[in-house]
């Protein structure tokens, strides 16, 4: 768990950064490649839109769903820029947990004044 503390401490850093550059209000695509570079600047393996298979019946189906990024195989990260969030997206990070197996994972809300407000971070 240490590692995964590590990784998300960096990913809300570089966060910041990208929310400090630009600022709030833009599109959710713009802060995803904006915080994929900057993650990869620091030597994380980041897959952005990475397909997330639905295993039903014993059979993988891809369902159409995207994770946001996935950093170093191990944390999952929804991107927003919303004016309010919605409870719905947390079930759906905590869901993209539970068919990925893995632990962690961070919304990151950009359409915020102060980024520390837009900031989940679920453990499962």
């Amino acid at each position: 768990m240490e590692t995964l503390n590590l990784i998300s401490y960096d990913i809300i850093g570089a966060a910041y950064k990208v929310h400090s550059a630009l600022g709030p209000g833009l599109l959710e695509s713009t802060y995803e490649v904006c915080l994929e570079y900057e993650l990869i600047k620091m030597g994380y393996k980041v897959e952005r839109q990475k397909p997330l298979p639905v295993i039903y019946d014993a059979i993988e189906l891809d369902a159409g769903y995207r994770i946001d990024l996935l950093i170093e195989d191990s944390v999952i990260v929804e991107l927003k820029s919303v004016n309010e969030m919605n409870p719905l997206f947390k079930a759906q990070l905590m869901t993209y947990l539970k068919l990925s197996g893995l632990t962690l994972g961070l919304i990151l809300n950009f359409n915020v004044t102060d980024l520390k407000k837009g900031i989940t971070r679920i453990v499962m």
